[in-house]
């Protein structure tokens, strides 16, 4: 490395350090974000339910004063 392999060493292992802490931190919020979103599916009504709700209270929203 004509001298240089006291450097450049040190930068490969720099590089790999943040690439593998950059890797563990994106699987990490990509974890907590996949439990948010069951969490919230699990809080709402089926899909089925949603559906069955009267017309009338749908279109509550829309009617004129």
């Amino acid at each position: 490395m004509g001298g240089y392999a006291a450097y450049v060493w040190p930068a490969y292992a720099v590089t790999i350090i943040m690439l593998v802490g950059t890797l563990a931190s994106t699987l990490a919020g990509l974890r907590r974000r996949e439990a948010m979103v069951r969490a919230l599916e699990a809080a709402r009504p089926p899909r089925a339910a949603r559906r069955e709700r009267p017309a009338e209270a749908a279109d509550a929203g829309d009617a004129a004063p």
